[in-house]
């Protein structure tokens, strides 16, 4: 079994412009099919708008609000919420005036490779 602690796991800036903390992936517990992992934006701050040819990904806000965008369509968002963003779907987040920190799930697990912008 394997427990994964945030804690320990070291933050680093993704190529969308979020800092992020893997919890689990392939090399982190060796999850084949999915990865989990959380995000965080500063106030004001937004991803770079991209999307995932291959993985769809869901987001669920541990705390703050933004404004989520989703080929398109834009909403606000806060503590509690899931948002499913399909493969291949347009996507960005922007924080709102206190951050926002969530999880990011993928299936199949995150890779870079798969990260395009327009």
């Amino acid at each position: 079994m394997r427990v994964a602690s945030r804690d320990r796991a070291e933050p680093f800036t993704t190529l969308d412009g979020s800092t992020i903390r893997v919890l689990l992936d392939a090399a982190e517990g060796g999850a084949r099919n999915q990865s989990l992992a959380e995000a965080e934006l500063s106030a004001g701050q937004a991803t770079q708008r991209h999307y995932h040819p291959r993985t769809e990904e869901i987001y669920v806000l541990l705390e703050g609000s933004g404004e989520m965008e989703v080929d398109g369509e834009r909403s606000s968002v806060g503590r509690g919420d899931a948002i499913l963003i399909p493969s291949g779907a347009r996507h960005q987040i922007r924080a709102g005036d206190d951050g926002v920190r969530f999880l990011c799930c993928c299936a199949p697990p995150y890779s870079d490779e798969d990260t395009l912008f327009d």
